[in-house]
């Protein structure tokens, strides 16, 4: 495999696995090119290698600096923005976490806290399950929240050493 071949096959299916995940394939598939790219590219570059609109392009890495996984770049003289992503697997991931967190569980432990404090009759049976069931949501939910917290405020040694003495 040819080296052209092997970057199309990789943007392809970190397209398809930003997919699986709730990404748009579009967004996972720029945050692919700008991960193999050794310098910055432009908006035109970019369009150029995926074949995608300007408006795709520019709403694309506008989503990826609002995840913080793309910075925008000016090179001096020129007018043209450039734009670059970080390397690093392990911010990536600790990036991604954070701002999953941050649109999905968050809102979800806001909601719990708030059905938390619901008064009731605790013999009704209905009443009874509601809670139950709330609470192993609860303490589930807060359980994701530390270790995703821990993640993202962890050096990645430490926190896969942590996760290893788990499994012994």
């Amino acid at each position: 495999m040819e080296l052209a071949e092997a970057k199309l096959k990789f943007i392809e299916t970190w397209g398809k696995l930003g997919s699986e995940w709730g990404i748009n394939r579009t967004m996972a598939q720029v945050h692919a090119l700008l991960l193999i790219s050794p310098e910055a590219l432009t908006t035109e570059d970019i369009m150029e290698t995926l074949s995608i609109s300007r408006g795709n392009a520019n709403m694309t890495l506008r989503d990826l600096i609002g995840w913080g996984l793309v910075e925008k770049q000016h090179k001096a003289g020129e007018r043209k923005e450039y734009f670059f992503a970080d390397k690093d697997a392990w911010n990536i991931a600790r990036q991604v976490a954070q701002e999953r967190k941050k649109r999905e569980l968050d809102p979800v432990l806001k909601v719990l806290n708030e059905l938390s404090t619901l008064k009731g009759d605790e013999k009704d049976p209905d009443f009874k399950t509601f809670k139950t069931s709330l609470a192993g949501i609860n303490k589930l939910a807060g359980n994701v929240n530390k270790t995703l917290e821990t993640m993202i405020k962890a050096e990645e040694s430490w926190f896969w050493g942590s996760i290893f003495k788990l499994f012994k």
